[in-house]
């Protein structure tokens, strides 16, 4: 065992132990590392968010949302996903208006940018009376793509409450051709990733294992020739000691992204860069977070099952996939540019004008946009948008948005 093999063992987490994890779990776990040995990140990351019974986005209790673990952009304000339902609304114009527009969502969580949404396009208070398509409205068909059964009752509860019931297409397989759009908001960073480092000029895969009551790293060989395929397919050379994050699902994700986009757009909104970007010296300990309580840390192995795992997307791997499944890239940009670029200003401005809006919601609405606009908060996300059966020229009008670069 080399020195840096050692000091993984040694430095499990900077946090509390895995006896405030969700202990059912995190019995699971060892007994697996029991069995078959080590295991990679990505296997401990599937099992961390995404077991049945444990994993914390399969749980019953309340995650993103102003009461759960973090705030996620449709969460923060309708006028986010009024923006959407414009852009949706180009979308479905320059597909020739088609009688049936699908819109699958990945991850829906509460239900906040459906909602939004739909009411924007049912011409609903201020927003609608900018982002009203009823048009549209009669052609959408929504389909959640949840993993929690007990949220997605929930989110139908919602939406039928809300009058949009009659939308809902729940058993519209993910891979099923069909004509619209889909809609990935902070989903791509939530898939499991293995995590590697160079060490003495070689790629090392930094696995979970068990010792002394608690969960460790453990330097090992790559599980898989993909992982150095990857660096190498993209041109890169990581620093000597510099630790990165990659993640391999996406492959299948795009692939299923593709297989069930007949005619549309896919919209994929998160944290990420291009891969020059992600593996460079800047981020040279990697990406890795975890989120419990409105509060970010890098202890992965604190509280399993009760906190979410983060890392950026890396979008010219999800770029590359997409030209490999037939997809056109039309184009990447940043969250306040498409924002922007698909009229939040017209959005806000109907907001304010509305002689309805409570001086409490004018000061949400401005806190919010702030968030939502901000390079040094949400405003910096990646916006991806990827095509198929839709010409990248014109530009889709949230991507011919620049803001003047310094």
């Amino acid at each position: 065992m080399d020195r840096f093999e050692a000091s993984l063992r040694r430095a499990p987490g900077r946090g509390p132990t895995a006896t405030e994890s969700e202990p059912a779990l995190v019995e699971l776990i060892r007994a697996e590392i029991a069995a078959s040995g080590p295991l990679t990140f990505a296997r401990f990351m599937e099992l961390a968010l995404y077991d049945p019974d444990h994993g914390y986005y399969r749980s019953a209790a309340e995650r993103p949302g102003r009461s759960g673990d973090f705030l996620t952009a449709p969460d923060l304000h309708p006028v986010f996903g009024a923006a959407i339902a414009r852009q949706l609304d180009e979308i479905w114009r320059r597909l020739d208006e088609p009688d049936r527009f699908v819109l699958r969502e990945y991850g829906p969580g509460s239900g906040a940018l459906a909602l939004a949404v739909l009411g924007a396009l049912a011409g609903e208070g201020p927003l609608g009376s900018v982002a009203g398509s009823p048009g549209l409205l009669g052609a959408i068909r929504y389909a959640p793509i949840e993993v929690n059964a007990h949220r997605l009752a929930e989110l139908v509860e919602r939406l039928t409450e809300a009058g949009f019931g009659s939308v809902l297409e729940l058993d519209l397989a993910p891979d099923l051709p069909a004509t619209g759009a889909v809609a990935a908001n902070e989903f791509l960073d939530a898939l499991p990733v293995h995590r590697v480092a160079l060490v003495g000029g070689s790629l090392r895969e930094l696995y979970v294992g068990w010792e002394d009551g608690v969960l460790v790293e453990v330097a090992g060989d790559p599980s898989s020739a993909a992982l150095g395929g990857r660096l190498d397919a993209e041109g890169i050379v990581l620093a000597e000691g510099a630790r990165a994050e990659i993640c391999l699902a996406v492959d299948d994700w795009v692939s299923e992204v593709g297989a069930g986009l007949e005619r549309g757009v896919v919209l994929a909104i998160d944290y990420g860069h291009p891969a020059t970007d992600l593996y460079g010296p800047e981020r040279g300990a990697g990406t890795l977070m975890a989120y419990a309580d409105h509060r970010a840390h890098d202890d992965w192995s604190r509280a399993v099952g009760r906190q979410d795992l983060t890392a950026h997307v890396d979008f010219t791997a999800v770029e590359r996939r997409s030209k490999a499944c037939g997809l056109t890239v039309l184009g990447l940009t940043s969250q306040a540019e498409f924002l922007v670029g698909a009229g939040i200003e017209e959005l806000v401005d109907a907001i304010r004008s509305d002689p309805a809006t409570s001086f409490e919601e004018r000061t949400a609405l401005r806190s919010s946009l702030v968030r939502l606009l901000d390079p040094r908060a949400m405003g910096a996300f990646r916006v991806l948008a990827l095509a198929r059966g839709l010409a990248a020229d014109p530009p889709l009008r949230g991507l011919a948005f620049r803001l003047p670069r310094r």
